[in-house]
This record gives C-alpha cells, structure tokens and sequence, in this order.
C-alpha cells in the first residue's frame, strides 16, 4: 500500500475509499456505453446518394416503403467484422418483407473494404463514404454506427458501436417496423 494511504487520517481514508469507488464505477458505466449505445431517435433520415460497389449510385430517398438498416463500417474495425456476418443473416431473413441493408464503408481507400468482402461475403449494398460526407451527415462518432429507416423514411433507432448481443436489438427493432 502506497505510504500516503497508509498514513491517512481514518476518516480521510473512509473519503477516500468513496471518491475511489465512484470513480471507478463512472469509468465502468463510461466504458461500457462507449462500447454500444442505442437510442430511440424520430425525424426524416438525411438523404444521401452513394456510390455502390456493384457499379451506380445509390440513393436512401429510392428505399421509401421499406424498413431500411443503414450501417456504417470501415475494414480496420474489429466489431465491424463481427457484425457483417449477422447483418448478412438479418438481410437474408427479412429482405422479402421489404427490408434492406445499406452498408455504407468508411474507409477513404474503397480496395481495403474489397479485401474485407472476399472474406465475409454479402449480398445487401455496399455503399462508399470516402469523403465522410453521409457520416457527417449522420454524426457518426463510433464504428460501427447503425441507423434503422422505417418505411416513411424517418429515423427509428441510432446505435452506436456493436457488441455481440446486439444483433438481437436490431433484429426486434426490424421486426417491429416490418408489422407498421
């Protein structure tokens, strides 16, 4: 034990222990929501047009009438890799009820989202933000950051970060906009 603790007055010691477990349990509660947040949000989604990996552009307005996933990723994010393949799960499961997934790709070289795709395949769009415009347009602040599109084009759910686990938040929130 350090010798300035040992030399504590017993009730310096007793306001010592309590600033030192308040200050871990804010870093705790800190840590935690940095690594997911979710949020119920309402409002229009900001339209965008993008640039696909199949060739075109294209567009968020174009999707009204269906419950829209948009996703944003980059290739050097772990929890984004760990998401892509339960995305591709969802897309796969709801894509006939009127759903979709827009996943926009971050990275300011397009390749490094290529090499990533030929080891997790999937077969919703892959849009680029290479000049961050549709991030900033949607603050995005965290990698990955999902944002759920209801059929009327507003925004239903904003989060922020993955961990696994969340694929079931979206997942609900999906099924939930399908039945509107």
């Amino acid at each position: 034990m350090p010798l300035f603790i040992k030399n504590l007055h017993p009730k310096s010691m007793a306001k010592f222990c309590n600033i030192l477990g308040v200050t871990i349990v804010c870093t705790v509660v800190l840590f935690t929501s940095i690594n997911s947040f979710a949020a119920n949000v309402k409002g229009p989604a900001p339209d965008f047009t993008l640039a696909s990996k199949e060739g075109g552009n294209v567009r968020l307005q174009e999707q009204l009438g269906n419950v829209v996933l948009i996703n944003f990723w980059a290739s050097w994010c772990g929890p984004c890799r760990e998401e892509l393949p339960y995305l591709e799960e969802l897309q796969q499961e709801y894509a006939d009820l009127g759903f979709t997934i827009l996943a926009v790709n971050v990275d300011e070289d397009p390749s490094k989202a290529d090499i990533l795709l030929n080891e997790i395949a999937v077969s919703f769009p892959v849009l680029f933000d290479v000049n961050d415009d549709v991030s900033k347009l949607y603050d995005v602040q965290a990698m990955p950051t999902t944002v759920i599109v209801d059929r009327d084009g507003n925004q239903r759910l904003l989060h922020k970060g993955y961990k696994s686990g969340d694929e079931v938040k979206y997942k609900q929130a999906v099924k939930a906009l399908l039945r509107e």
